[in-house]
């Protein structure tokens, strides 16, 4: 039998949703019976969701690489360069970073890399709270330093 949550997603979150966007470990629970990333975003495609931006901060690869698919097909794949350290935020950072670019007009590509470049510079000028994992800057634009871009 399905987990509750997971099943909400499913069938109601993921119908009304424009974009997903699940690190490996949350598409593979939403997506179980598939086998590889685009499986996986076939899957969530096909419960209704239009586009699903499979991260890659997840994946044991030397620098990221994210997968953005729609219209039933690989769109996109976007390389960032991998950050030392564990980051908590960081997927709704994206999230509300892609939002926000998709309410601004941008066409889902365009929001996506804006997205990806806003989150990779609020990670890179995050900081640590005590001993815990590092949280995301995402006023570092606001600094008065000229921000860091990453490779995407």
């Amino acid at each position: 039998s399905e987990e509750p949550l997971e099943d909400g997603y499913r069938s109601i979150l993921l119908p009304l949703a424009t974009l997903a966007t699940p690190n490996a470990i949350e598409a593979r629970l939403l997506a179980p019976d598939a086998d590889s990333r685009e499986a996986c975003a076939q899957q969530l495609m096909s419960l209704g969701c239009e586009y699903v931006l499979h991260t890659g901060s997840h994946e044991p690869t030397k620098d990221v690489v994210h997968h953005l698919y729609g219209h039933r097909r690989l769109m996109e794949s976007f390389t960032q360069t991998r950050l030392s350290g564990q980051y908590h935020g960081s997927g709704c950072t994206l999230a509300s970073a892609c939002a926000a670019a998709l309410a601004q007009g941008f066409d889902i590509t365009a929001a996506v890399r804006e997205a990806l470049r806003f989150t990779w510079n609020s990670l890179a000028h995050g900081h640590q709270a005590g001993m815990g994992q590092r949280l995301p800057q995402r006023q570092y634009w606001a600094d008065g330093d000229h921000p860091v871009r990453s490779k995407s």
